[in-house]
Protein backbone atom coordinates (compact mmCIF):
# COMPACT_ATOMS: atom_id res chain seq x y z
CA UNK A 1 0.00 0.00 0.00
CA UNK A 2 0.80 3.63 -0.49
CA UNK A 3 0.59 6.83 0.41
CA UNK A 4 -1.09 9.85 -1.62
CA UNK A 5 -0.44 13.41 -1.72
CA UNK A 6 -2.35 16.43 -2.58
CA UNK A 7 -1.05 19.61 -2.66
CA UNK A 8 -2.82 23.03 -3.36
CA UNK A 9 -6.01 22.08 -5.08
CA UNK A 10 -7.76 25.58 -4.51
CA UNK A 11 -11.29 24.73 -5.29
CA UNK A 12 -13.34 27.44 -5.88
CA UNK A 13 -10.43 29.23 -7.55
CA UNK A 14 -8.18 28.03 -9.89
CA UNK A 15 -9.31 24.45 -9.09
CA UNK A 16 -12.63 24.91 -10.30
CA UNK A 17 -15.06 22.87 -8.76
CA UNK A 18 -15.23 19.94 -6.82
CA UNK A 19 -16.45 17.34 -8.86
CA UNK A 20 -13.41 15.94 -10.14
CA UNK A 21 -11.26 15.39 -6.96
CA UNK A 22 -14.22 13.58 -5.60
CA UNK A 23 -14.35 11.55 -8.05
CA UNK A 24 -10.73 10.49 -7.84
CA UNK A 25 -10.38 10.02 -3.94
CA UNK A 26 -13.21 7.76 -4.53
CA UNK A 27 -10.49 5.20 -6.18
CA UNK A 28 -8.11 5.74 -3.42
CA UNK A 29 -9.38 2.73 -0.79
CA UNK A 30 -7.51 -0.16 -1.89
CA UNK A 31 -5.09 1.53 -3.43
CA UNK A 32 -3.51 4.06 -0.67
CA UNK A 33 -3.50 3.02 3.24
CA UNK A 34 -2.75 7.02 4.25
CA UNK A 35 -3.79 10.46 2.38
CA UNK A 36 -1.86 13.67 3.27
CA UNK A 37 -3.03 16.96 1.76
CA UNK A 38 -0.39 19.70 2.10
CA UNK A 39 -3.04 22.32 2.47
CA UNK A 40 -5.38 24.89 0.21
CA UNK A 41 -7.28 22.53 -0.52
CA UNK A 42 -9.92 25.28 -0.94
CA UNK A 43 -9.42 28.57 -2.00
CA UNK A 44 -10.15 29.94 1.15
CA UNK A 45 -11.30 27.50 3.86
CA UNK A 46 -12.66 28.56 7.39
CA UNK A 47 -13.68 25.92 10.09
CA UNK A 48 -17.27 27.51 10.54
CA UNK A 49 -20.73 26.62 9.18
CA UNK A 50 -21.63 30.06 7.97
CA UNK A 51 -18.98 30.09 5.60
CA UNK A 52 -19.79 26.74 3.80
CA UNK A 53 -19.84 26.38 0.23
CA UNK A 54 -21.48 23.22 -1.55
CA UNK A 55 -17.92 21.89 -1.85
CA UNK A 56 -16.69 21.81 1.00
CA UNK A 57 -19.35 20.07 1.94
CA UNK A 58 -18.90 17.34 -0.86
CA UNK A 59 -15.23 16.75 -0.08
CA UNK A 60 -15.63 16.41 3.37
CA UNK A 61 -18.45 13.78 2.93
CA UNK A 62 -15.70 12.19 0.79
CA UNK A 63 -12.95 12.03 3.16
CA UNK A 64 -15.05 10.98 5.75
CA UNK A 65 -15.64 7.93 3.66
CA UNK A 66 -12.08 6.93 3.62
CA UNK A 67 -12.11 7.21 7.04
CA UNK A 68 -14.77 4.89 6.98
CA UNK A 69 -12.49 2.60 4.74
CA UNK A 70 -10.00 2.33 6.60
CA UNK A 71 -7.17 5.12 5.48
CA UNK A 72 -5.46 7.49 7.43
CA UNK A 73 -6.54 11.12 6.06
CA UNK A 74 -3.65 13.92 7.42
CA UNK A 75 -4.48 17.97 6.97
CA UNK A 76 -1.16 19.64 7.08
CA UNK A 77 -3.27 23.49 7.23
CA UNK A 78 -1.90 26.28 4.60
CA UNK A 79 -2.30 29.80 4.59
CA UNK A 80 -5.98 29.86 3.27
CA UNK A 81 -6.87 27.32 5.76
CA UNK A 82 -8.41 29.36 9.32
CA UNK A 83 -9.87 27.41 12.62
CA UNK A 84 -10.07 23.50 10.89
CA UNK A 85 -9.07 22.01 14.21
CA UNK A 86 -11.50 21.48 16.41
CA UNK A 87 -14.09 22.33 13.89
CA UNK A 88 -17.00 20.29 12.24
CA UNK A 89 -14.64 19.74 9.19
CA UNK A 90 -12.25 17.73 11.71
CA UNK A 91 -14.20 14.63 11.63
CA UNK A 92 -12.70 14.28 8.54
CA UNK A 93 -9.10 13.95 9.56
CA UNK A 94 -7.36 11.78 11.92
CA UNK A 95 -5.27 14.85 12.23
CA UNK A 96 -5.39 18.68 11.68
CA UNK A 97 -1.59 20.11 12.38
CA UNK A 98 1.04 22.51 10.82
CA UNK A 99 2.87 19.83 10.22
CA UNK A 100 3.04 15.71 9.80
CA UNK A 101 6.07 13.37 10.55
CA UNK A 102 5.35 9.84 9.23
CA UNK A 103 7.15 6.41 7.60
CA UNK A 104 6.86 5.36 4.31
CA UNK A 105 8.64 2.38 2.49
CA UNK A 106 11.24 2.74 5.73
CA UNK A 107 12.20 6.08 4.46
CA UNK A 108 10.96 9.32 6.91
CA UNK A 109 8.86 12.09 5.80
CA UNK A 110 7.86 15.47 6.86
CA UNK A 111 5.34 17.29 5.23
CA UNK A 112 4.74 21.59 5.71
CA UNK A 113 2.93 23.57 3.59
CA UNK A 114 5.73 25.93 3.16
CA UNK A 115 4.53 29.19 3.23
CA UNK A 116 6.14 30.09 6.70
CA UNK A 117 9.66 29.07 6.05
CA UNK A 118 11.76 32.32 5.88
CA UNK A 119 12.90 33.69 9.23
CA UNK A 120 13.53 36.73 7.58
CA UNK A 121 10.36 37.32 5.94
CA UNK A 122 8.33 39.08 9.64
CA UNK A 123 5.81 41.37 7.67
CA UNK A 124 4.25 37.81 6.49
CA UNK A 125 4.81 35.98 9.29
CA UNK A 126 3.48 38.74 11.58
CA UNK A 127 -0.20 38.96 9.54
CA UNK A 128 -0.11 35.32 9.26
CA UNK A 129 -0.27 34.86 13.33
CA UNK A 130 -2.50 37.47 13.43
CA UNK A 131 -4.98 35.89 10.87
CA UNK A 132 -5.10 32.63 12.60
CA UNK A 133 -5.22 33.96 15.79
CA UNK A 134 -7.49 33.53 19.17
CA UNK A 135 -9.57 37.01 18.72
CA UNK A 136 -9.20 36.35 14.50
CA UNK A 137 -10.93 32.94 15.32
CA UNK A 138 -13.73 34.76 17.70
CA UNK A 139 -14.07 37.14 15.91
CA UNK A 140 -14.92 34.78 12.88
CA UNK A 141 -17.65 32.97 14.53
CA UNK A 142 -19.26 36.73 15.81
CA UNK A 143 -20.03 38.47 12.70
CA UNK A 144 -23.37 37.74 10.54
CA UNK A 145 -23.34 35.52 7.71
CA UNK A 146 -23.46 37.89 5.00
CA UNK A 147 -20.79 40.42 6.42
CA UNK A 148 -18.57 37.28 7.01
CA UNK A 149 -19.17 35.94 3.48
CA UNK A 150 -17.79 39.51 2.52
CA UNK A 151 -15.17 39.33 4.34
CA UNK A 152 -13.84 36.31 3.17
CA UNK A 153 -13.94 37.84 -0.59
CA UNK A 154 -11.82 40.31 0.79
CA UNK A 155 -9.20 37.72 2.54
CA UNK A 156 -9.08 36.30 -0.55
CA UNK A 157 -7.68 39.15 -2.21
CA UNK A 158 -5.45 39.77 0.50
CA UNK A 159 -4.27 36.36 0.49
CA UNK A 160 -3.00 37.30 -2.87
CA UNK A 161 -0.53 40.09 -2.21
CA UNK A 162 1.19 37.77 1.00
CA UNK A 163 3.77 36.00 0.85
CA UNK A 164 4.05 38.08 -2.81
CA UNK A 165 8.00 37.65 -2.34
CA UNK A 166 7.91 33.61 -2.99
CA UNK A 167 5.39 33.59 -5.21
CA UNK A 168 7.58 35.59 -8.05
CA UNK A 169 10.40 33.13 -7.68
CA UNK A 170 10.29 29.61 -5.61
CA UNK A 171 13.23 31.10 -3.04
CA UNK A 172 15.50 28.32 -3.22
CA UNK A 173 17.94 28.81 -0.95
CA UNK A 174 15.60 29.47 1.94
CA UNK A 175 14.15 25.72 1.06
CA UNK A 176 17.53 24.47 1.22
CA UNK A 177 18.28 26.09 4.46
CA UNK A 178 14.67 24.86 6.33
CA UNK A 179 14.35 21.90 4.58
CA UNK A 180 18.61 21.00 5.53
CA UNK A 181 17.65 22.12 9.33
CA UNK A 182 14.21 20.27 9.60
CA UNK A 183 16.09 16.76 7.88
CA UNK A 184 19.03 16.84 11.03
CA UNK A 185 15.81 16.50 13.02
CA UNK A 186 15.48 12.93 12.49
CA UNK A 187 13.81 12.96 8.68
CA UNK A 188 15.13 11.73 5.31
CA UNK A 189 13.03 13.86 2.99
CA UNK A 190 10.70 17.62 3.37
CA UNK A 191 7.52 17.74 1.42
CA UNK A 192 6.08 21.05 0.85
CA UNK A 193 3.14 22.64 -1.06
CA UNK A 194 2.60 26.04 -1.21
CA UNK A 195 4.82 27.62 -4.30
CA UNK A 196 2.90 25.30 -6.74
CA UNK A 197 5.76 24.20 -9.10
CA UNK A 198 7.61 21.01 -8.79
CA UNK A 199 11.24 20.97 -7.66
CA UNK A 200 13.34 17.98 -6.07
CA UNK A 201 16.97 18.99 -4.35
CA UNK A 202 19.18 16.72 -3.05
CA UNK A 203 20.16 18.58 0.71
CA UNK A 204 22.52 17.34 3.36
CA UNK A 205 20.84 14.54 5.39
CA UNK A 206 18.58 13.84 2.17
CA UNK A 207 15.97 15.43 -0.17
CA UNK A 208 13.57 18.07 -0.66
CA UNK A 209 10.10 17.97 -2.99
CA UNK A 210 7.83 20.50 -3.47
CA UNK A 211 5.14 19.20 -5.38
CA UNK A 212 3.39 20.97 -8.20
CA UNK A 213 0.06 22.33 -7.19
CA UNK A 214 -3.24 20.19 -8.16
CA UNK A 215 -4.77 22.43 -9.40
CA UNK A 216 -2.78 22.34 -12.31
CA UNK A 217 -2.11 19.09 -12.62
CA UNK A 218 -5.45 17.15 -11.33
CA UNK A 219 -4.46 14.14 -10.29
CA UNK A 220 -2.58 12.64 -7.12
CA UNK A 221 1.26 12.18 -5.98
CA UNK A 222 2.08 8.85 -4.90
CA UNK A 223 4.80 7.46 -2.34
CA UNK A 224 5.31 3.84 -2.12
CA UNK A 225 3.65 1.02 -4.25
CA UNK A 226 0.28 1.13 -5.46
Amino acid sequence: MATALLADAHLGGPGGPATPLVAELAGLPGRAERLVLLGDLFQVWIGHRKFETADVVAVVEALERLRQRGLEVVYVEGNRDFFLAGSRYSRAFDVVAGEYAFVEGGRRYLAVHGDGLDDKDWKYRFWRRLSKSGPSRLAARAIPGPVARRIVHGTERALAQTNFKHKMRIPEEVVRTYATRRLAEGHDALLVGHFHEERRWSVPGGEVWLLEAWFRTRRLEWLGSR
